[in-house]
């Protein structure tokens, strides 16, 4: 029997990555895509006529007893709302990343979702990346020996999404760069260290490149459509360094929406007393053994993920299992991003 399913946010998440995995699952009814925007729900009715109505208020579906799930791909401000609301309705709920704006909403989720005995997952989709998925199983095998220190670096050229809109308003989005971008590549290094638990950190976060909205400078950006240079906001975060202690490994980054560099970096190293390796970010890793000195770069074909998260969370339901992506697994996550705001906004170190 088919997961009857709505979809609350019909944005570019779910245009982009979700509703094209729908379309490859044959286990599923998605009876409701959901919008404030009604044109954006019909527009995707229109490229996906599986879609059986389109509606603007979420509570239709919330009411509907045949409805199961629910996916909440809303901006990150409403996830709060929208998934506490969606699971005191009885519903499976599949949130996007992240949770919410703060750890301690992210908590408040959790405690609801074992209240009402739902599954709830969120959608950090790198942990279904078959590179991530690899580096964690070499980990586990002890390929890297002591894995002593990982660096990441999530930097681009100019490229600030949506400048004085969503994006860049705090109170809708609860950050910046750093819970926009750093949420997946520190989920993914925390997931590969096999929960990792934190000691300590610092953090520094600055709001440099755009300063003055209306005389920054692009070649491209995304999101564009929803930018406010004349009377928008910009008060996150468009550049992060940080570096942070666990019980098992070091942790060291950088992340930079835009730089006055221009090239990206974007990948992570795991250094170990054995073997290191190299994973450019969404794509193949390279891998060293000090023992040999010699180095392959992996070449396995990359599954798409959100169908294998989407996938996943529907057997979840189906089988009552806390998966992967489970918000139980992602706390530690959440409790990281949001304690390094807290250091940054004190210049001081932070004791976990």
């Amino acid at each position: 029997m088919k997961t009857v399913i709505a979809v609350i946010g019909c944005g570019r998440i779910s245009q982009g990555a979700h509703f094209p995995a729908f379309a490859k699952m044959d286990n599923i009814r998605v009876k409701y895509a959901c919008d404030l925007i009604e044109s954006k729900a019909l527009a995707v009715k229109e490229k996906y006529p599986f879609v059986e109505n389109v509606i603007t208020d979420y509570n239709v579906a919330l009411n509907d007893p045949e409805v199961e799930a629910v996916w909440v791909l809303t901006p990150n401000y409403s996830h709060y709302t929208v998934t506490m609301d969606a699971l005191r309705a009885g519903k499976h709920v599949m949130c996007e990343k992240p949770v919410t704006i703060n750890y301690e909403l992210s908590c408040e989720m959790a405690k609801e979702a074992d209240k009402q005995g739902k599954i709830l997952n969120i959608g950090v989709c790198n942990r279904y990346h078959k590179s991530v998925e690899l580096l964690e199983e070499m980990n586990r095998e002890g390929k890297f020996g002591n894995l002593y220190h990982i660096y990441c670096s999530f930097r681009a050229f100019r490229s600030i999404p949506g400048l004085g809109g969503a994006f860049t308003t705090k109170a809708q989005s609860g950050g910046g760069v750093l819970i926009d971008w750093g949420i997946h590549y520190l989920d993914l290094i925390l997931y590969i260290l096999g929960g990792a638990t934190l000691k300590n950190l610092t953090c520094d976060a600055y709001s440099e490149m755009a300063k003055d909205m209306k005389s920054y400078k692009y070649k491209g950006m995304w999101a564009e459509d929803t930018k406010d240079v004349e009377n928008g906001t910009n008060d996150v975060d468009d550049m992060i360094t940080g570096y942070v202690r666990t019980d098992k490994a070091t942790i060291s980054f950088n992340g930079a929406w835009a730089q006055n560099i221009a090239q990206s970096d974007t990948y992570i190293d795991f250094m170990g007393d054995k073997a290191g390796a190299r994973l450019a970010y969404g794509g193949q890793y390279t891998f060293t053994d000090g023992s040999t000195l010699e180095s392959y770069t992996s070449d396995h074909e990359i599954p798409n993920m959100y169908l294998r998260e989407d996938s996943d969370f529907i057997e979840a339901i189906k089988t009552g299992t806390k998966n992967r992506n489970n918000i139980d697994n992602i706390l530690e996550s959440m409790k990281l991003l949001d304690r390094l705001y807290a250091s940054a906004a004190i210049h001081k170190e932070i004791e976990l």
